[in-house]
C-alpha cells in the first residue's frame, strides 16, 4: 500500500531535513554534555590555578553588540583582565553575596573543609535560538525517562534515556507558573563529589549573548532565588552597544 510520504517527494525530503536537525541538536547537547562532564572535573582539581587576585579595577570586555564591565577580582582568567573585544569571557564570584575575590574570600575561591559556594559564569555568542529553559519541551523532555523524582524545593529529578549521549547526568526541571521551566543539569557519582559546581544552567541575556552558569548542586534547594540572583548581577554587568539590534 502506497503512503502519502512514498507518493510525494517534497514531503521525503522535509522527513529527512527534519531528523537531520533533530539529529544534529543531539549530537551538539552530547557535546555540551561531555565538555561539562570534563569541565566540572578541572574546576574541582585546577581552581586555585586560575590566578586570583584582590584587585577591583573594572575593565571593559567586548563581546559582539554586548560590554561586560566586571572588576579584576571577579574575572577568573589573569589574560582576560584587559579592556577590548573577546570571543568569551569567564567569571567566578561568591553566592549569595555576589561578589569577587578577596583574601578574606580566599577559603570560599579554594572550597577549604569542603566548602561549596562559588558560581562559575560564562559569557559567550548565542549559539542555539533557545536557552535551557527553551530546550526542554522539543529536546531535553525527548531525552529523559517519564518519570521523574521528587527533588529539591520542589524540583523533579530525571534520568536521561541511555542512547541520549548524556554521561553521568541529571536533569533538574523547577516549574514556573505563567512561564518557561527552570531547567538545569548536573554531574553525578565521582564526577560531582570531584567538582565545586556540578550543576549548570544556561540563559540568554544582553543582545544575542548566552550566559552559562555553574553552580553547586545545594543551591537547588533555594533554585528560585539563586536565578534570579544571577540574572541581576548579569544585568549589572552588561550594557549594550549603540545600534544594538533587540
Amino acid at each position: 500500500m502506497t503512503t502519502a510520504t512514498s507518493e510525494n517527494p517534497e514531503l521525503r525530503v522535509v522527513d529527512s531535513s527534519l531528523m537531520m536537525k533533530v539529529f544534529y541538536a543531539f549530537a551538539l547537547l552530547a557535546a555540551v554534555s561531555v565538555a561539562i562532564s570534563l569541565t566540572g572535573k578541572w574546576i574541582g582539581h585546577s581552581i586555585a590555578m586560575a590566578g586570583y587576585t584582590d584587585d577591583a579595577t573594572p575593565y571593559e570586555i567586548v563581546i559582539g553588540n554586548n560590554v561586560i564591565v566586571a572588576p579584576a577580582n571577579m574575572i577568573r582568567f589573569e589574560q582576560s583582565r584587559r579592556d577590548g573585544i573577546a570571543s568569551r569571557l569567564d567569571l567566578y564570584l561568591r553566592y549569595p553575596q555576589m561578589d569577587g575575590y578577596s583574601r578574606d574570600a580566599r577559603d570560599d575561591f579554594n572550597g577549604t573543609d569542603g566548602r561549596r559556594t562559588v558560581l562559575f559564569l560564562s559569557f559567550e555568542p548565542q549559539t542555539m535560538s533557545r536557552d535551557m529553559s527553551g530546550r526542554f519541551e522539543p529536546i531535553y523532555s525527548q531525552l529523559i525517562e517519564k518519570q521523574g523524582a521528587p527533588g529539591p524545593a520542589g524540583t523533579t529529578v530525571y534520568k536521561f534515556i541511555r542512547k541520549s549521549g548524556y554521561l553521568d547526568e541529571t536533569l533538574v526541571v523547577g516549574d514556573r507558573p505563567g512561564t518557561m521551566p527552570f531547567v538545569a543539569r548536573c554531574l553525578t557519582g565521582e564526577a560531582a563529589a570531584q567538582s565545586l559546581a556540578p550543576c549548570e544552567r544556561d540563559v540568554l541575556v544582553g543582545d544575542e549573548l548566552s550566559l552559562t552558569y555553574r553552580f553547586p548542586e545545594a543551591f537547588l534547594a533555594n533554585w528560585q532565588a539563586l536565578d534570579k540572583a544571577v540574572a541581576a548581577k548579569a544585568e549589572s554587568l552588561l550594557k549594550t552597544t549603540p545600534g544594538a539590534s533587540k
